[in-house]
């Protein structure tokens, strides 16, 4: 007998991948096939860091491959040029992949469940005669502040083209996110025409969702209800994680450090700061010196994640003689399984740059946040964790942008010093235990969401 054969495409940055891949495994562990879809580039880092493939079923997850359209050389972290090139390239790419399989012997492809923000694999689905699902890995309040573009043009805080007119505060609604407008997804990654282009695919979201028959969410009701009330048509099946299917994380473009999960064992309860900025965040030497400066004050244990590239010099970034001072409680690595670091009793808070997956993974490990967002729609959740959910506190900058090493050291002090912030981490994570449980919110939505598959 046949199974429902799914084609899934992220948009091609880690914190993309990682939960649509987490959303596959799951289908695939309720008896559908899925054909993953990654960029070249990221598809052999994938399979680089994948150093034991034995947790992923490749007969039903099948990893793919498409061009992205840039020249090896070219920076992928380059949003702007990465995006525009992906528009141009992938549509026909993917096409020919979907004909390529239902030529074959195997399960015809029936669905395609692509990243909100790669619009163009909807469109591609939608000319094929396929069911059409729409995956959004981002809070729903990022995603009803971008289906309020319109009223945001109408009031006057941005021109058409995205361009900010007036800086002040907006309430995204009660009980959601207050944000700057200078802060808004788009107007603050990378330059003047990366932001053009990124609002580009903003728009092109807003049309693309009349095409799409499913808007899934990486989220949970309990975490934000009035998003999910103001727009019933995203539908809360997260938070997607490993831990839920008693799996492992899947999708890493970068090989994980086991061995800081051995440091932790030695560690005392509750101890540990938990140090890591996604895949995007770059510190100059100034800001990098703070926090290493910072770390070393508290006279805690702490795991640091600094990644190759972390810092824009090509030298040793600690501060002399750091490495030495620190290393009987202080571990710095690459790259680490973050949800089981999260998970681990001797993690004490979390430092984050707040991307919605590092967000979403603290708080159903009932971990409290210091929030350093870089970032897109990091600023968004920086509200969430600290104006609405109350899990956790913002750094002030100094007159020079910096935050500095006394500005880190006692908002570490203030946010361990105060067991309400871990109270109500616990109790969020309660929340998001039971929705994905038998019988949640998030369980229930996710049932009904394979059977409308399957017709």
């Amino acid at each position: 007998m046949s199974k429902p054969h799914i084609v899934a495409i992220p948009y091609p940055a880690q914190g993309h991948v990682i939960p649509l891949m987490e959303f596959s495994q799951c289908l695939v562990n309720h008896g559908f096939k899925v054909t993953f879809v990654n960029t070249e580039h990221n598809h052999k880092r994938v399979v680089n860091a994948l150093a034991d493939e034995s947790h992923i079923s490749r007969d039903q997850l099948h990893l793919a491959s498409l061009p992205d359209g840039l020249e090896p050389w070219k920076d992928r972290s380059e949003l702007g040029q990465l995006t525009e090139a992906l528009k141009w390239i992938m549509p026909g790419k993917l096409e020919e992949l979907i004909e390529n399989i239902n030529q074959g012997e195997g399960d015809k492809v029936t669905c395609v469940i692509a990243d909100e923000n790669c619009a163009w694999a909807l469109e591609v689905a939608e000319k094929m005669k396929l069911k059409r699902v729409a995956f959004w890995p981002a809070s729903a309040a990022a995603l009803t502040l971008i289906l309020g573009i319109p009223k945001l043009i109408h009031e006057e805080l941005i021109d058409n083209d995205g361009t900010v007119l007036k800086s002040q505060n907006v309430d995204l609604g009660p009980n959601m996110p207050t944000m700057n407008t200078e802060d808004f997804v788009w107007a603050c990654i990378g330059d003047f025409t990366t932001q053009k282009m990124i609002f580009e695919v903003m728009l092109r979201i807003n049309r693309t969702l009349k095409l799409v028959e499913r808007l899934v969410c990486n989220s949970t009701y309990d975490f934000e209800p009035e998003a999910f009330t103001s727009a019933p048509e995203i539908l809360p099946i997260g938070p997607l994680l490993a831990s839920n299917r008693v799996g492992n994380s899947a999708g890493s473009f970068w090989p994980q450090d086991s061995t800081c999960l051995q440091w932790l064992d030695q560690q005392p309860l509750n101890s540990v700061i938990y140090v890591a900025f996604g895949s995007f965040t770059v510190f100059d030497q100034t800001q990098f010196q703070e926090l290493a400066l910072a770390l070393e004050l508290s006279q805690r244990p702490f795991l640091w994640v600094v990644r190759p590239d972390t810092t824009d010099n090509t030298c040793d970034p600690y501060p002399e003689g750091y490495q030495e001072r620190v290393a009987s409680r202080g571990l710095m690595v690459g790259w680490a399984s973050q949800q089981k670091v999260l998970a681990h009793p001797s993690i004490a808070c979390f430092l984050s740059h707040c991307g919605w997956n590092s967000t979403i993974e603290g708080l159903t490990n009932g971990v409290p946040f210091l929030c350093w967002p870089y970032f897109a729609d990091q600023f968004l959740n920086e509200s969430y964790i600290s104006d609405v959910w109350k899990v956790g506190l913002k750094f002030n900058k100094n007159e020079n942008g910096i935050i500095t090493q006394g500005e880190i050291k006692n908002k570490l002090e203030q946010l361990l010093g105060d067991e309400n912030f871990k109270a109500r981490a616990s109790k969020l994570k309660e929340l998001a235990m039971t929705s994905v449980k038998e019988g949640g919110q998030s369980n229930k939505t996710f049932k009904n969401f394979i059977e409308w598959i399957k017709l």
